[in-house]
């Protein structure tokens, strides 16, 4: 049986994905797809993780690398460097087909594609995360630099106040002081 073409525009699913996510050095990240589709979802779903590095210079030309496949079940890599490091983290009736990675790492840094396809919606958009892996130094001076910034705002308040307490009963001690005399 052969669809018309207008039908086959109209049949395509639709990949969704935070643009960014920032996560620290060692920790672990969920990054999370969904989906929706035209079609009900079948066995010949299929999900596909890919990986693009940031940090390649600009004479490197590398594909992308799979970090994660699934169709009917989840598929692990077997090598390469997120073997060991990725686990599937979705639920197929929710229309969820996240993964997890764990120990991040600088190197994690780059750009996650999520593609999504549900027989006989094979075309449609493909999810983009970008993942920002910082060090646990630089999210800790975050955190003091905020902290020591609201200890300032408290400390300034507190001698304005005073101030303009002392200002007030020295008034009052002059009104006094010429109501007397």
């Amino acid at each position: 049986m052969c669809l018309p073409a207008a039908l086959w525009l109209a049949a395509a699913v639709e990949v969704h994905t935070a643009k960014e996510v920032v996560a620290v050095n060692g920790t672990n990240q969920r990054l999370r797809c969904s989906f929706s589709s035209s079609s009900p979802v079948g066995q010949q779903l299929a999900v596909s993780w890919n990986f693009q590095p940031e940090d390649l210079g600009s004479h490197e030309l590398v594909s992308e690398i799979r970090v994660f496949y699934y169709q009917k079940e989840p598929y692990k890599p077997p090598s390469g460097r997120f073997k060991d490091r990725v686990t599937w983290d979705g639920n197929i009736e929710r229309n969820d087909v996240s993964i997890m990675l764990w120990n991040l790492q600088p190197s994690d840094n780059g750009t996650f594609t999520c593609q999504v396809t549900n027989w006989p919606d094979v075309f449609g958009t493909i999810g983009e995360v970008r993942l920002r892996v910082v060090q646990k130094e630089i999210h800790f001076l975050v955190v003091a630099i905020g902290s020591a910034s609201v200890l300032m705002i408290i400390v300034v308040t507190a001698v304005i106040i005073c101030r303009q307490r002392r200002r007030k009963a020295r008034a009052k001690r002059l009104e006094v002081a010429d109501t007397e005399g």
